[in-house]
């Protein structure tokens, strides 16, 4: 991954935050977590969406129930939200896909639904909501978390991996089509604001579906990444302060590392290829009658 230092900020201080509002769609777990109780911490309304709410006695945050590996649920609580006041939205739910191909009640590669193509259905309904900020000087703000700038472009004639199955196959179709999603969303939605962010290597739950929770390689795994890796709430306190800076408004599109720097797009992973590529996953989506 290229670091594209032509694009820079200034870290601020995190607090008095308590005119922010932040909606974090997975916000239960992992980073989502952390980001979202870094946030509240500094006094911000965060507003939670996931199956298990963990955070009831912590202040600001208030909690949305939602089985994001289905689409139509998905897509059901995000028609009713209410995004009126929120200046963030951050998309962080995520899996690795599983040795052995899993598919969801609608017919859906697991992977593909939980870490990826609930978020489209959901900003189909969600952004057309954002209307205004009060706490930018623009626009509202969208987060897609995964792993841009690795230079990814997916299977796009194979995105239900229904031809041909691996595990980094399909989970590399979930990081080429959220990255995807920022571009095409840039081209699509000219009243926000979109930014791709990569976290890296973190020790979080993220690996349990290939490694199996609770194994002997998985906690042989995961002791080894928290020797080096950053915890959520290491990364948390890095990136949060990015998601506000006043520098963003003038770089829309733009995707960061987990050190907060900016980082080239793919290779090839134009704004025609991005069309292409969200194109082809809501033709998927249509095939299931989704």
């Amino acid at each position: 991954m290229k670091v594209d230092r032509s694009i820079s900020w200034i870290p601020k201080k995190l607090e008095n935050l308590s005119k922010l509002n932040v909606t974090v769609v997975g916000g239960t777990g992992g980073l989502g977590r952390a980001i979202s109780k870094t946030f509240a911490g500094a006094g911000a309304k965060v507003t939670v969406i996931g199956q298990t709410f963990r955070d009831a006695d912590t202040k600001n945050i208030s909690f949305v129930k939602a089985d994001l590996s289905s689409i139509e649920k998905s897509r059901e609580v995000a028609k009713t939200l209410d995004v009126s006041d929120t200046d963030i939205l951050l998309f962080t739910t995520g899996i690795i896909a599983a040795r052995k191909r899993e598919e969801t009640e609608e017919g859906l590669e697991r992977d593909m639904a939980v870490s990826f193509l609930n978020r489209i259905v959901m900003l189909r309904e969600i952004a057309p909501k954002l209307k205004s900020t009060r706490f930018f000087a623009s626009s509202p703000r969208v987060f897609v978390m995964a792993f841009p700038g690795n230079d990814q472009l997916g299977t796009i004639d194979d995105l239900n991996s229904e031809k041909k199955y691996g595990v980094m196959q399909a989970h590399m179709n979930t990081v080429a089509g959220n990255e995807a999603l920022v571009y095409d969303s840039v081209a699509k939605y000219k009243d926000l604001r979109f930014y791709g962010l990569n976290p890296g290597l973190v020790k979080t739950a993220i690996r349990n579906n290939v490694l199996g929770e609770g194994s002997i390689l998985s906690t042989v795994v995961e002791g080894m990444v928290g020797w080096f890796a950053n915890s959520p709430e290491q990364y948390a306190q890095k990136i949060a302060p990015l998601l506000i800076a006043e520098e963003l408004d003038e770089n829309n599109g733009a995707i960061f590392n987990n050190k907060g720097q900016a980082l080239h797009p793919s290779k090839d992973l134009t704004t025609e290829y991005a069309g292409k590529f969200i194109s082809a996953a809501e033709d998927l989506l249509k095939s299931k009658n989704l």
